[in-house]
C-alpha cells in the first residue's frame, strides 16, 4: 500500500511540475509563428544575432541578456536593423516575444526567432543577466507574482 501512496504522490507531483513549466505555458499562449531559439543555441552563437528585449522599461533596468536592445512593446524598431538580420526577441517567457516577432515577420523581417522561455529560461540556465548599469545582477523583474513561479534561479523582483 505505502509502495502504491509513493508512486501515486509521484505522478501527481509530476502533473503538477508539467503544468507548472514553461513548456505547458507556451504551448497554452502560444501559436508557434514564430520559430524558436534555445537559450543554449543563442548562447553559443550570441555574437551572430541582434538581440531585442521586448518588455517593459521597468523589466529591463532590472536585468536584460547582454548586448540586448530595449524595444519595449512597441514593435517599431528606434535601431536601424537590415530585415535579413538575424534577430531574437525575448520577454519574461516568450508569449509577448512572440507577438512582437509577429510584428516584425509582417514588417519584413526574415531572421526572427524568439528565445524559448526568455529571460527566465536564460537565468534557470545559469546564464549572465545585466542590470541597468550593465553590471551583473541576480534580479530578475518577473512581470507578476503569477509568471514569478517559472522563474526557479536568481532573485525575484515584481
Amino acid at each position: 500500500m505505502r509502495l502504491i501512496m509513493i508512486a501515486l504522490f509521484t505522478v501527481m507531483c509530476s502533473a503538477f511540475a508539467k503544468a507548472q513549466s514553461i513548456d505547458s505555458l507556451l504551448k497554452k499562449y502560444n501559436s508557434h509563428t514564430v520559430p524558436y531559439i534555445s537559450v543554449e543555441e543563442l548562447a553559443m552563437n550570441y555574437s551572430d544575432y541582434t538581440v531585442l528585449d521586448t518588455r517593459k522599461k521597468e523589466e529591463f533596468e532590472v536585468s536584460h541578456l547582454p548586448n540586448a536592445i530595449w524595444v519595449g512593446e512597441n514593435w517599431q524598431l528606434s535601431k536601424k536593423v537590415a530585415t535579413d538580420a538575424k534577430i531574437v526577441v525575448y520577454c519574461s517567457v516568450g508569449v509577448r516575444s512572440e507577438d512582437y516577432g509577429e510584428q516584425l515577420q509582417e514588417a519584413g523581417y526574415t531572421e526572427v526567432k524568439n528565445l524559448y522561455g526568455s529571460i527566465f529560461a536564460w537565468k534557470n540556465a545559469g546564464f549572465e543577466v545585466l542590470d541597468n548599469k550593465e553590471k551583473p545582477t541576480e534580479k530578475v523583474h518577473t512581470y507578476s507574482k503569477t509568471w514569478a513561479k517559472y522563474l526557479k534561479s536568481g532573485i525575484k523582483v515584481y
